[in-house]
């Protein structure tokens, strides 16, 4: 399973804390507390996602994603920081960016759009249940933003946003994302957009130095080759983007095109490593199943309804195929 430093979801739990949130109940249910969380160490990409969905959902302040890109500092993303400022433009650096958005703590993709007199920082953010969503995209772009004005402020230059489009419907608090990000903000659009004079990314920046960018590139370079000999397998990957949903399921045309795969190459590979994508989200629903019946005290009626089922019955039949008893007695043991 891939893995990445830990400290993204370090810096999300002690914000949530300082804002007044309890993520700790959250934490506990994967086996994890604050305390004992060790920044020099890494975690694996699919829990921390379940962590994140987990977390999505207690949260009571609908601003928290975005107030929590304020507490990711500079000095958290290693190496690349230093890439990135030894670069000899702005361009350069979201250029460099963008290659090494491995290193940084995003779940979406990024991407450059250039255009004539403005040009575009294109964040493709991963599909995930729609409260988690906005928690989540709220989180990267204002952590995006937030590394941008930290370099802005350490270098002396000035390449903020135009405006910035938001990927989902205009929320009551809209008038705070503006006075947060200083700049018109769209809600509604497809991705999410950091907009750019041509101009500004034409700055120089004061700290560029060749011989120190060929030293952190190549830092970089091994954290990305130790990154992607990963032995993760695509029913990994959809396992994992499985277990973000609740109520209803992806289509495998749906989980496809999250992955950037065609629904025929995504049932292809699945079968090459023998597995199928009817399986796996049967073996996704026995996961959530087992969680809920552990850890909550909801009914069974309504732990169907959280894994797609429209009736009781259907889940009862399933669950006793899977586990070999109804889930009634799989909870009394």
């Amino acid at each position: 399973m891939s893995t990445r430093s830990i400290l993204g979801l370090i810096y999300m739990v002690q914000g949530l804390k300082q804002m007044g949130e309890d993520p700790e109940p959250v934490l506990a249910r994967h086996g994890l507390t604050l305390a004992q969380l060790d920044p020099s160490t890494r975690i694996e990409r699919s829990r921390e996602m379940r962590i994140y969905a987990d977390l999505a959902e207690t949260v009571k302040d609908p601003l928290v994603g975005l107030k929590l890109g304020g507490f990711y500092g500079l000095a958290g993303y290693g190496p690349l920081i230093m890439l990135l400022m030894t670069c000899a433009t702005a361009y350069e650096a979201f250029q460099i960016g963008i290659r090494y958005q491995g290193l940084t703590y995003l779940f979406g993709t990024l991407r450059f759009e250039p255009g004539d007199k403005l040009s575009a920082l294109v964040l493709t953010p991963m599909p995930m249940t729609p409260r988690a969503f906005r928690f989540r995209v709220d989180g990267e772009v204002s952590g995006t933003y937030k590394l941008v004005r930290d370099m802005q402020l350490t270098l002396g230059v000035d390449i903020h946003a135009e405006r910035i489009d938001m990927p989902y419907p205009r929320p009551p608090e809209a008038a705070d994302y503006e006075a947060y990000f200083g700049c018109p903000v769209r809600f509604g659009e497809t991705e999410a957009r950091f907009w750019l004079r041509n101009e500004r990314l034409q700055l120089r920046l004061p700290s560029a130095d060749p011989n120190a960018h060929a030293m952190y590139r190549s830092m970089c370079d091994q954290q990305l080759v130790a990154q992607q000999t990963s032995t993760e397998t695509l029913a990994d990957r959809v396992l994992t983007h499985l277990g973000l949903f609740s109520g209803s399921y992806p289509s495998a045309d749906d989980v496809a095109r999250a992955l950037g795969l065609s629904e025929r190459t995504l049932r292809r590979a699945l079968s090459d490593e023998g597995h199928s994508f009817r399986d796996l989200l049967a073996e996704a629903r026995y996961v959530k199943a087992q969680h809920l019946l552990r850890h909550t005290t909801l009914p069974v009626e309504a732990i169907a309804q959280q894994l797609g089922y429209a009736e009781s019955a259907a889940f009862i039949h399933a669950f006793q195929r899977w586990a070999g008893m109804t889930p009634s007695a799989f909870r009394g043991r």
